[in-house]
């Protein structure tokens, strides 16, 4: 099935058919840059530097749970053109008063 995005791109779903992807769960995602390009930094010696882009992709990653308190953020980690990491939806325990729990940068939140 060749589906295509703005008529352009062609795109083929990796969801599964059955499931509601807003049911509480924890979900593994991965983010990647346009054409591949190494936006985010680059890694020397085996560490990734990153660049203001991967500056600018760290803090809007940790900044998602102020914006959606029912997501918690667990491992990630940002590489030159992607970012991977694992998100947990519970909006069953979600703050009800608005209140918006920071990420746990102790134990949680950390890249790997």
């Amino acid at each position: 099935m060749s589906e295509k995005y703005n008529n352009k791109y062609r795109i083929t779903s990796a969801r599964l058919p059955q499931w509601d992807y807003g049911n509480s769960a924890t979900y593994f995602v991965t983010i990647c840059t346009k054409n591949r390009e190494s936006y985010f930094g680059n890694i020397d010696q085996g560490v990734m530097q990153l660049s203001p882009l991967g500056d600018i992709a760290l803090k809007f990653w940790l900044e998602m749970p102020a914006h959606f308190p029912f997501l918690t953020l667990d491992a990630f980690v940002i590489m030159p053109n992607h970012v991977h990491g694992i998100i947990v939806i519970d909006k069953i325990h979600a703050p009800t008063n608005g209140s918006m729990h920071p990420v746990e940068a102790v134990s949680k939140g950390q890249p790997l």
